[in-house]
C-alpha cells in the first residue's frame, strides 16, 4: 500500500522551505524541528514567513540557543500558542547543553527534549533520521479514519487510529512516507469534499467504497466556550513610544509584551497612570478554551509621564501577540 502513496508523492510533493525533494535523503533536523513546532495548531501558509525569518536570523540550533528570550518572543508574535516559543528556546538550549548541539537521532531520544511530543518526535525521527516512526497529526487521523472506516469519534479514537497507522508505516523511505501521508490529507483527503477520484488510496479506502468519506472522522461534540472580559490601557507618549509591560513567563501569552490591563475576570482594575483616557471600543479574540472581549482605553500622555507599571517602548505592532495587536490597530486607526 505504501508504494502507491510514495509514487504519488514523488509526482505531487508540496514544495516547502523546510523540505528536501522526494528521495533526497535525510533532512536537517533543526529545520524539521522548527517547522513542526511552528505548524502546531497553525497553517502552512501562516508559518512560511515566520520560518524564513527565524532561519535567516538564527540559522542553526546553536544560534537559536544563544538568542535573547525577548528577541525570540518578539519574532514569534502573531503566530499564537506562545508556550511553543518558550519551549523552542528550552529545547534548543537542551540540545546544546546535553547533546553537544546535535538532536537525538531516535524518537525516544527526541521525546526527552522539552516541548517535543509524540507527533513531533516521530516526524523528526522519520524525516531527519530515517526511523520508521509513525506520524499522527490531524491530517493523518483523517486519512486513516477514512481508509480503515473508523467511526468512533475523536479524540477517543486516536489510540486505535495510531495503531492502524503504525501497521502500514513502511521501513523503506519513512521520511518521504511521513510527508506523503500528511500531504495526502492536506491536498486530497481534505476535511470537506475529498478528491477521492484522484486519490492514490482510492481502491483500498473503505469509507470511499461506502460513500461516507466526507463524514469521517467523527468528532465528539464540543462544549461551548466561556466568555471572559477585561480592560486594556494603551498610552502613547509624546515621542511616539507606547506603554507596554512584560507578561509573566508562565501562563497565557507568557513572556510576551502586552498592554497594561485588568484581570480577565470581568472585574475592574487600576489604570497604569493618571491620564485623560478615551474609550475606543472593544476588541475580541478567541483562544483555544475561551472567548475574550477587551475594552480598549487610550490616552496621549506627556514626555515625562511616570507609569506605576510597565515601560515605554517604540513599537511597530508586529512585536505584539495577536490580541494585543488588535488593540494597537484600533488605537492607531482612531
Amino acid at each position: 500500500m505504501s508504494e502507491h502513496l510514495l509514487t504519488w508523492y514523488d509526482a505531487h510533493a508540496r514544495v516547502l522551505p523546510w523540505r528536501i525533494p522526494p528521495g533526497g535523503g535525510a533532512a536537517d533536523p533543526y529545520r524539521i524541528w522548527l517547522s513542526e513546532v511552528m505548524l502546531q495548531q497553525t497553517t502552512v501558509a501562516a508559518v512560511q514567513g515566520y520560518f524564513h525569518r527565524f532561519t535567516a536570523r538564527w540559522p542553526t540550533v546553536a544560534d537559536l540557543a544563544a538568542a535573547e528570550d525577548a528577541d525570540v518572543m518578539a519574532e514569534w508574535a502573531g503566530l499564537g500558542y506562545y508556550a511553543r516559543a518558550r519551549n523552542l528556546l528550552a529545547c534548543a538550549r537542551a540540545v546544546m547543553a546535553d547533546h553537544g548541539g546535535r538532536f537525538p537521532a531516535t524518537r525516544d531520544g527526541l521525546l526527552a527534549l522539552p516541548g517535543i511530543g509524540p507527533y513531533t518526535a516521530a516526524a523528526i525521527a522519520a524525516i531527519a533520521f530515517g526511523e520508521a516512526a509513525t506520524v499522527v497529526d490531524g491530517n493523518v487521523e483523517r486519512v486513516i479514519a477514512r481508509l480503515r472506516h473508523v467511526e468512533d469519534p475523536l479524540p477517543a479514537a486516536k489510540p486505535r487510529i495510531t495503531r492502524l497507522a503504525e501497521a502500514i508505516t513502511p521501513a523503506d523511505r519513512p521520511g518521504d512516507y511521513a510527508q506523503a501521508i500528511m500531504d495526502l490529507g492536506a491536498t486530497i483527503c481534505t476535511p470537506r469534499n475529498p478528491a477521492c477520484g484522484i486519490c492514490p488510496w482510492m481502491a483500498p479506502c473503505r469509507a470511499r467504497a461506502e460513500g461516507i468519506a466526507a463524514t469521517l472522522p467523527r468528532k465528539a461534540a464540543k462544549t461551548a466556550k466561556p466568555l471572559r472580559e477585561g480592560v486594556i490601557w494603551l498610552a502613547r507618549r509624546a515621542d511616539g513610544a507606547w506603554l507596554v509591560e512584560d507578561r509573566p513567563a508562565r501562563g497565557l501569552l507568557g513572556g510576551m509584551w502586552g498592554w497594561p490591563g485588568s484581570p480577565w475576570d470581568g472585574g475592574g482594575g487600576a489604570a497604569p497612570l493618571t491620564a485623560d483616557w478615551r474609550d475606543l471600543g472593544e476588541v475580541r479574540h478567541t483562544f483555544s478554551h475561551f472567548h475574550l472581549r477587551l475594552q480598549v482605553l487610550f490616552a496621549e500622555v506627556p514626555q515625562g509621564a511616570n507609569p506605576e507599571r510597565g515601560q515605554f517602548r517604540t513599537l511597530t505592532g508586529r512585536e505584539l501577540p495577536t490580541v494585543m495587536r488588535k488593540g494597537y490597530a484600533l488605537a492607531t486607526l482612531s
